[in-house]
């Protein structure tokens, strides 16, 4: 028999597991930090100021910082660099002014912030006996295996994926693409595109004028706030032309992280034109982006959101991860999705669980762990605002973490299926009918987990630069 209890003060149900609390957003005052206080706001909101002050190297936040930050920490943060690092630094004012966003910066505050243990890694963050798991791959979801042109992935039936660029305006430590976006570091020799950029678009939109079957476009990158606005505007009409494509998501973590790039004339000008003629084709247009902490939605971040609805761009999402330390609990998850929804205008859509990418095993959680987390945001948020957490799966795909088809919590080890065949598959006759496997990270894992990993005869994934044909993508700087 279950009996249930009711606290009812006021008319409003209280001590529920979580207090919703409409919160506004707040600006962080970036003359706090002393490199910054002549700074001023025409200079702040300039795209292009923001671009040429980057720190893209620990001397740089020396320079930035000085003795607010101990010296311990600029030592964690060049031994990342030189040891752990798959991503080179480069990092807008904007974004560091988003860590410790309300108090003076000390060493203490700035080591425990969400965001800056997200986009600043140091060699202390990371995990001391499986910095990666042994399974871990430059290219984890297999994207190059499965373009269909370069820059192409063709992994869902209906859907696509163009990376029009390998280059961003900032560099998140956690990148899937880390193989090929950004420049290369002492860990990681990144690859680049062997085909001129005109013409690897061109043969991306070929293939599509091609594929009657493919109705959905995520243009991503890289960053498309990288891509000029002609090339992207030229690009995305091409899209807008084929009768088959119903569907167009940009991709652009800037949106949040530089949303000067899109408050300028150019950007709504650019906007404009795009989200006008989708509605005339009834083709939906709509940005994406990523965020993964509540004290990354600003005021300015709203207005950039709200520039996007005001010139007719449908819809605004977010597809965040889920990374320890970060957004792991149900707090720091729902304030962030009702900072999105609430202030910004932004739908929460996806979190994935971190993909299996060399040293990430800091960030990532466990399967079980997203299961929680997906029970404990469940009924707080709209039904239609209330994001689903997904598992990317190699070969499979996003999966609703709750859709596991068997799991061994003992070793950290789930069975996902899967009901289409990517691009690479059609010769496979038991593609649709065999298991695909995903690993939770083995500090998570019970002592005696642990200790199977440790004695088990495990063979790492060959890394997706072996595998490519060597006529498809080097190796060198990004383009």
């Amino acid at each position: 028999m279950y009996t249930f209890r009711l606290y009812l003060i006021g008319g409003n149900m209280s001590r529920q597991p979580y207090a919703y609390r409409r919160q506004e957003l707040i600006e962080p005052d970036w003359r706090r930090v002393p490199a910054w206080r002549e700074v001023t706001q025409e200079q702040w909101r300039d795209p292009q100021w923001q671009r040429t002050h980057c720190v893209k190297n620990p001397r740089q936040l020396r320079a930035l910082y000085g003795d607010l930050l101990s010296e311990d920490f600029y030592r964690d943060l060049e031994r990342d660099q030189a040891e752990r690092a798959t991503m080179s630094l480069l990092l807008p004012p904007y974004v560091l002014n988003m860590m410790v966003p309300l108090s003076a910066v000390t060493t203490e505050a700035f080591y425990a912030d969400p965001v800056r243990r997200q986009m600043l890694p140091v060699f202390s963050d990371r995990a001391t006996e499986w910095p990666s798991h042994p399974f871990a791959s430059r290219d984890s979801l297999h994207e190059a295996e499965m373009w269909v042109a370069e820059g192409l992935t063709h992994r869902y039936p209906t859907k696509v994926l163009a990376e029009l660029v390998s280059t961003c305006p900032q560099y998140c430590g956690h990148c899937t693409r880390m193989d090929l976006v950004g420049n290369s570091t002492p860990q990681v020799p990144k690859l680049k595109f062997s085909v001129k950029q005109a013409d690897r678009h061109e043969a991306m939109l070929e293939y599509l004028r091609n594929s009657s079957g493919v109705r959905d476009v995520v243009v991503s990158g890289g960053d498309i706030a990288n891509v000029p606005w002609p090339r992207l505007e030229s690009f995305v009409l091409d899209l807008l032309e084929l009768d088959n494509i119903r569907d167009i998501r940009l991709a652009s973590k800037a949106l949040m992280d530089l949303p000067q790039h899109w408050l300028t004339d150019e950007a709504r000008g650019t906007m404009s034109r795009l989200a006008e003629t989708a509605r005339k084709r009834g083709v939906s247009l709509a940005v994406h982006t990523h965020v993964n902490s509540a004290q990354q939605v600003t005021p300015l971040n709203a207005e950039a959101a709200q520039s996007l609805f005001d010139v007719g761009v449908r819809d605004v999402r977010n597809q965040g991860v889920l990374m320890r330390g970060v957004n792991d609990s149900q707090e720091a998850l729902l304030d962030l999705c009702f900072a999105l929804l609430d202030g910004a205008g932004i739908m929460p859509y996806y979190f994935y669980l971190c993909d299996m990418i060399p040293n990430a095993e800091h960030w990532r959680v466990a399967l079980w762990e997203a299961q929680e987390l997906q029970q404990a945001i469940m009924g707080y948020l709209p039904g239609f605002a209330t994001p689903r957490l997904v598992c990317d799966v190699p070969f499979v795909g996003k999966r609703w973490v709750h859709q596991v088809d068997h799991y061994n919590r003992d070793r950290g080890i789930s069975y996902w299926t899967k009901n289409y065949f990517t691009s690479i598959e059609h010769d496979d006759p038991y593609a649709l009918a065999k298991t695909y496997e995903y690993y939770d990270p083995i500090q998570t894992l019970s002592a005696e987990g642990q200790e199977w990993w440790r004695h088990h005869d495990t063979t790492p994934e060959q890394p997706v630069a072996a595998k490519i044909p060597s006529t498809t993508l080097t190796r060198g700087e990004t383009e």
